[in-house]
């Protein structure tokens, strides 16, 4: 906290709240979504930023209600008119920005007062007299339920083979990004929309993270990029991000590698700026991890719950697939009890890269760790259990009969890539049981030209999508 003169400042992370808001059936098909920001902060005032966007059937005017709840007054509002009695606000829109296409937002701000002790986010919003559920109405004939971005329950087989189409999505430079490539992502379907989630390497060999969001694959290449170093996660080392929804807290997670195991939040996905400052799961490497790294790195961390506790997989590029544990009730903290989950004796059998998911309909989970081939190629192993703690029974984990590699791939326009890398299965939801139909397999993977050689931090990756071309459903 800075003091100046009588004023105090506060350096406040924008609070965000995100709520699905439906308009009545009789004016339009749902919905639309609030963002509520705290934006500057000081001794008895406060700046805010709402943002109202439409979802659903082009409206031609909105109005938004909502509750303070500890006395909080409007002084100041643009970008609308605004009424309060008491506690409770009505924003009508402005001439200018009542009219909403589908897709289309419209912003007002406020200057507030607030009583220097709390100044919680309002949850009461509501809509031309409609409050907000976050789901639309079951009697409305016109709503159009959420699909599932995979499929039904069934077998995995004992043996994959692969479809991939061309690289669609890479590397975005502008004036402050220079970069090289875009590598492993991780990706969730939420709200008919597509949001990945990836690591940048610049031209110089640093890292740091990017979102993009999109409805259809074919428009991935056209997504903006919103690189989240221009929110609250900062510059410098950041990587290999992991994207879930953490229902028990309506939090959204977003897991990376800081040279520890590092997470952010939101309550807002699709707000880049909103992502929390870095914290860390642990205090510092686990003894276990510094007696066994030898000259490898801590790279690539993975969580995955189950209705009990929560379970941090990382690896160490020197053949060491650890795995430690939390309580659900006590995530994100806690975590100890780490062990080494599996290991070999050749590190490039084990190396980096893990995923581990709930097959739907099932009591099994898949394991995933990337390994190098004999021919320095990159692919993955598979493995089955009953349980997140094991024992891992080997499914696909041969370069002859692999989970994913070249050798099982067939490419619909050429073979663009010999490396099937860092990447993330499409989730049949997005919350922390990582859920996976095992119908119809996804996979959005790395690849690069395979003529690219060089510094590791500098190679040309890019971003594909496998899919399974012998479901056994």
């Amino acid at each position: 906290m800075h003091r100046k003169r009588l004023r105090f400042w506060i350096v406040a992370a924008a609070a965000a709240v995100t709520a699905a808001l439906l308009v009545p059936a009789a004016q339009a098909a749902p919905g639309c979504r609030v963002t509520y920001t705290i934006t500057s902060q000081w001794q008895s005032g406060y700046g805010a930023s709402v943002s109202v966007t439409n979802l659903g059937d082009p409206v031609t005017s909105w109005r938004l209600t909502w509750t303070f709840t500890a006395g909080q007054t409007i002084t100041q509002l643009w970008g609308g008119t605004h009424t309060q009695a008491g506690s409770k606000v009505t924003v009508d829109n402005a001439a200018y920005n009542g009219s909403l296409a589908t897709g289309a937002s419209a912003t007002f701000g406020f200057n507030g007062s607030w009583n220097n002790a709390a100044n919680p986010v309002p949850t009461d919003f509501a809509v031309n007299g409609t409050a907000c559920t976050g789901a639309a109405p079951t009697t409305s004939p016109t709503v159009t339920p959420t699909v599932t971005p995979t499929g039904g329950t069934g077998t995995l087989p004992a043996s994959f083979r692969w479809r991939s189409g061309p690289a669609l999505i890479g590397p975005k430079s502008d004036a402050s990004h220079s970069l090289a490539a875009v590598k492993d992502p991780s990706v969730v379907y939420y709200n008919g929309r597509w949001h990945v989630f990836a690591s940048t390497a610049s031209t110089a060999g640093g890292y740091n993270l990017v979102y993009l969001n999109f409805t259809d694959w074919a428009q991935a290449g056209a997504a903006t990029h919103h690189h989240l170093d221009q929110s609250a996660i900062g510059t410098g080392y950041r990587a290999a991000p992991q994207v879930f929804y953490f229902a028990p807290q309506n939090k959204w997670y977003l897991v990376y590698q800081t040279g520890n195991a590092s997470y952010s939040t939101t309550t807002d996905i699709t707000n880049p700026r909103s992502w929390s400052a870095p914290q860390h799961f642990y205090p510092s490497m686990p003894d276990i991890i510094r007696q066994n790294i030898g000259n490898g790195y801590w790279v690539d961390m993975w969580v995955i719950c189950d209705t009990a506790n929560c379970y941090l997989f990382s690896s160490d590029d020197n053949g060491h697939l650890y795995r430690s544990q939390t309580t659900v009730a006590n995530f994100p903290n806690g975590f100890s009890n780490t062990v080494i989950a599996m290991q070999d004796s050749n590190k490039y059998n084990l190396f980096e890269a893990s995923n581990v998911y709930k097959i739907k309909g099932t009591n099994q989970y898949l394991l995933l760790v990337e390994a190098i081939g004999s021919d320095g190629k990159r692919y993955f192993r598979s493995w089955t259990s009953t349980s997140i703690t094991g024992p891992w029974n080997q499914l696909a984990a041969s370069e002859s009969n692999p989970f994913a590699r070249a050798n099982n791939v067939t490419f619909d326009s050429g073979a663009w890539t010999a490396d099937i890398s860092h990447g993330e299965m499409i989730r049949d939801g997005h919350d922390q049981t990582l859920t996976i139909s095992p119908c119809q397999l996804r996979y959005l993977y790395q690849g690069k030209d395979p003529n690219a050689g060089g510094d590791y931090n500098k190679l040309p990756w890019k971003l594909a999508l496998l899919t399974q071309s012998n479901s056994t459903c």
